[in-house]
C-alpha cells in the first residue's frame, strides 16, 4: 500500500513538472512569435509635410531589424491616391524587398511624384514592410493644382542711368504634363532692345520638359537719349496652350553730361602782360538729368590768376546752360607770346573742360620808350659826326 503511495506521487510530481514544461514552451513559443512579428520598424523624420503640386519627394527610411534572426520583409504602398506613384530604391538599385541582418537597419529612398492636377488638401497613405510594421504617412497640398506654365524673375524692378543695361534673372516653369516650346517675347517701348539668354546663347524660344524649368536672362538697353522716368516691359512665354506673363519695369534716373565753352565758341583771347580781361563762358546741361553743385576751376601758368563769377553753380537744370564769367590775370613777368590756361566745370556726375589760347602782348609804353631811345642814340650820333666830323 505504502508503495502504491510513492508511486503515485512520482507520477504526479513528473506530470507536473511535463505541464509546467509545456507551458514554459508554449510561452516561448509565443514570445518568439510575437518578436518575430514586432521586430521590424519603419522610420522617417518626415511624416507629415507640406508641398505643392508637381513636386517629388524623396522620403529617406530607415528598416530597422529588432530581432536576433535576420528578416527579409517586401516593401509597398497603400492608399496612394490616384495618379500619385512612387519607387523604392537603395544602393543605386529600384528595389521591393529588402534584407536587414539581426539589431542592424538599411537605408531605403522612396520617391513620391505628386501630379500637377490635384486639388488642395490633406492625403494620406501607409507604407509597409509586409506585414511586420507599417508607417502611416500624410502629405499636405499646399495650393490647388494648375495646368499651367510660370515665368517668374527674381527681381522685376531696376533702377540706373539711360546708357546702363538691365539683367533680370527669369525663371520658366512648364508646370503642365508635355514638352512644351515657348517663344519668348516682349512689349518693350521704340527704340529700346531686350534680348533673351539662356545657357550663354541668345534664344527667341525655348523647349522645356513637363515639370521642369529653364533659366532665362533678360537683357534690356534703352535709348542713348532716354529721358529720365520710368516704363514697363511687359514679358511673355507662350506656346499654343499655356503661356506665362511677367511686367519688368526699369526707372531711369537720366544721363548726365556737361560742356563748357563761349558763347561764340571762340577760344582765344589777348592780355598785356600784369593786366587782366573777363571772358564770357557758358556751361550747358547736355544731360536729360538735372546737374547740382557745378564747381569752376583752373589751371593756368604760374603767377596767374582766374577768378569766375559766380564761382559755383547752384543748379543746371537738363538742357539749359548758364552763363559765367572768367577774369583771367596775367603775371607781370610775362613776356610777350601764347599762353594756354585751362578751365574746367565739374560735377559728382560729370566733367568738361575747355583749353584757352592767350596772347600776352608787353605795353605799348615800352614800345615808344624804345623808340625814343632809338631817335635818341641817332641824334647822339648826328651830333658827335657834325661836330668832329670834319676835323
Amino acid at each position: 500500500m505504502k508503495f502504491k503511495v510513492q508511486t503515485r506521487r512520482f507520477w504526479s510530481k513528473w506530470m507536473i513538472i511535463a505541464c509546467v514544461g509545456a507551458i514554459m514552451l508554449c510561452m516561448s513559443t509565443s514570445v518568439q512569435t510575437v518578436k518575430a512579428a514586432e521586430g521590424v520598424t519603419l522610420f522617417t523624420p518626415y511624416t507629415d509635410i507640406s508641398v505643392v503640386p508637381g513636386e517629388t519627394i524623396d522620403y529617406s527610411l530607415q528598416v530597422i531589424n529588432n530581432t536576433d534572426t535576420v528578416q527579409t520583409v517586401p516593401l509597398t504602398v497603400s492608399g496612394l491616391p490616384q495618379d500619385w506613384s512612387y519607387e523604392f530604391s537603395s544602393g543605386g538599385w529600384s528595389v521591393r524587398e529588402i534584407s536587414v541582418l539581426p539589431e542592424q537597419e538599411v537605408t531605403v529612398n522612396m520617391d513620391v511624384e505628386v501630379p500637377l492636377q490635384i486639388d488642395k488638401g490633406n492625403y494620406m497613405f501607409e507604407v509597409r514592410a509586409g506585414s511586420a510594421a507599417q508607417l502611416p504617412l500624410t502629405v499636405r497640398i499646399s495650393e490647388q493644382g494648375t495646368y499651367k506654365s510660370e515665368l517668374n524673375v527674381d527681381q522685376t524692378n531696376m533702377e540706373g542711368l539711360a546708357d546702363s543695361t538691365f539683367t533680370f534673372d527669369g525663371e520658366l516653369r512648364n508646370r503642365t504634363a508635355e514638352e512644351q516650346v515657348y517663344a519668348l517675347s516682349a512689349k518693350a517701348p521704340a527704340g529700346w532692345e531686350v534680348q533673351f539668354t539662356t545657357n550663354s546663347d541668345r534664344v527667341t524660344s525655348v523647349s522645356i520638359e513637363p515639370n521642369q524649368t529653364a533659366s532665362i536672362n533678360i537683357s534690356v538697353r534703352p535709348p542713348a537719349q532716354v529721358a529720365a522716368g520710368t516704363y514697363t516691359i511687359p514679358v511673355s512665354a507662350s506656346t499654343s496652350s499655356t503661356s506665362a506673363n511677367v511686367e519688368l519695369e526699369v526707372v531711369i534716373t537720366g544721363t548726365y553730361g556737361l560742356e563748357l565753352t563761349t558763347p561764340d565758341g571762340l577760344l582765344s583771347t589777348e592780355v598785356q602782360a600784369g593786366k587782366s580781361k573777363s571772358l564770357d563762358l557758358v556751361v550747358r546741361n547736355t544731360g536729360s538729368t538735372e546737374l547740382t553743385d557745378v564747381q569752376l576751376s583752373d589751371s593756368s601758368p604760374v603767377d596767374w590768376e582766374v577768378e569766375f563769377e559766380p564761382a559755383a553753380i547752384e543748379s543746371i537744370p537738363a538742357g539749359e546752360s548758364v552763363r559765367v564769367t572768367a577774369k583771367i590775370t596775367s603775371s607781370d613777368q610775362a613776356i610777350a607770346g601764347d599762353y594756354v590756361s585751362q578751365i574746367t566745370a565739374s560735377t559728382a556726375e560729370a566733367t568738361d573742360s575747355a583749353e584757352f589760347r592767350v596772347a600776352v602782348k608787353t605795353s605799348m609804353l615800352w614800345g615808344w620808350i624804345g623808340i625814343l631811345i632809338i631817335i635818341a642814340a641817332l641824334g647822339c650820333v648826328y651830333y658827335l659826326f657834325r661836330k668832329y666830323g670834319r676835323r
